[in-house]
């Protein structure tokens, strides 16, 4: 079968999972490249992947943003008025997601969050919640792309979900409860994603397996270790930032994504003067200004580095970009 969907020519499949194919096709009107999601129907059970390519496209097929991946037509197969194959038509992303393309380097963790900061603000501005940012939702590519993908189960809102919809080792405690959702709950995907990036480790959300009946188990959250804690090669702020985003309170949380990328910001510029400091301390016959205003950082003992990207806070990396260039 040369095509899936009548005007674009099949290349190969490119991904899978959740009961969906993901295939790279070409559209033979502008020879552009398209990903195209295909969910096939068998049974009643596969009713929530067709809702949530519906939704998907629903939220996406109008924004119209830098890291924010786009829909472009969704395609439907009928039969007795029910829907028995469905294609969305996405813009392709030639990348890798973040779980592989781990970042080691501070200056690239802060560029790349700083990219899913306004991505996230972007679409909360458009009223949505994405309600399930992870490592995979996020793809890198060459020359600085990135992408948030995958809003199935995106919402409007203040929206209360009536079924627990989400991934369970990312998911914040009131999308876990059924409670409202706003940018805050994002803010807390976004913590516990970074929390990810930067330990090797999940950050203990509120789901914590399922209960004798089948249903899922809901715990208080204990009392996670800080990144620093676990790496002290993490700047203290970064870490502080991490953990606030965290919080079970959504209140407690930075407001928005706004607040999340200035932040972000901050640790960068904090790094840069203390390395700056560093440097003339190094300096043979030079004494070190002091720099009113710096945190103190944590894994300082080493001589400074050429520059603020070469701190390495994680030696587990299993395939980055930045090694590919």
């Amino acid at each position: 079968m040369d095509e899936l969907v009548p005007g674009y020519r099949i290349v190969r499949q490119i991904g899978a999972g959740a009961g969906s194919k993901i295939i790279l096709c070409t559209d033979l009107r502008t020879g552009r490249q398209v990903a195209i999601k295909h969910v096939i129907r068998s049974t009643a059970e596969d009713d929530k992947l067709v809702e949530q390519i519906e939704n998907e496209y629903h939220v996406t097929h109008k924004l119209d943003h830098e890291h924010l991946r786009k829909s472009l037509a969704v395609h439907r197969v009928r039969k007795l008025l029910q829907t028995k194959e469905i294609m969305l038509v996405m813009e392709y992303v030639d990348g890798l997601p973040l779980e592989t393309a781990r970042p080691n380097r501070l200056n690239t963790f802060l560029t790349i969050f700083q990219k899913v900061a306004a991505g996230l603000d972007a679409l909360h501005n458009a009223g949505y919640v994405h309600a399930d940012m992870k490592p995979t939702n996020v793809l890198l590519g060459k020359s600085g792309l990135l992408k948030i993908i995958d809003f199935g189960q995106a919402c409007r809102m203040n929206h209360r979900k009536e079924r627990v919809q989400g991934t369970p080792d990312y998911i914040a405690p009131e999308q876990a409860r059924r409670l409202q959702l706003d940018r805050r709950t994002d803010v807390f995907y976004l913590g516990a994603t970074m929390y990810w990036v930067l330990t090797s480790e999940k950050y203990p959300t509120v789901i914590q397996g399922t209960d004798p009946r089948g249903g899922i188990r809901l715990i208080t959250s204990g009392k996670p270790l800080a990144p620093i804690e676990l790496n002290d090669k993490i700047p203290l702020a970064l870490s502080r930032l991490v953990m606030e985003c965290c919080r079970e309170n959504p209140a407690e949380r930075p407001a928005d994504m706004k607040q999340v990328a200035a932040r972000l910001t901050v640790v960068g510029n904090l790094w840069k003067k203390h390395l700056d400091s560093k440097r003339a301390e190094l300096r043979p016959g030079a004494v070190a200004d002091a720099t009113p205003g710096v945190e103190p950082l944590a894994g300082t003992n080493d001589p400074a580095p050429a520059d603020p990207g070469n701190i390495r806070f994680n030696d587990q990396t299993v395939r980055s970009l930045e090694e590919e260039e």
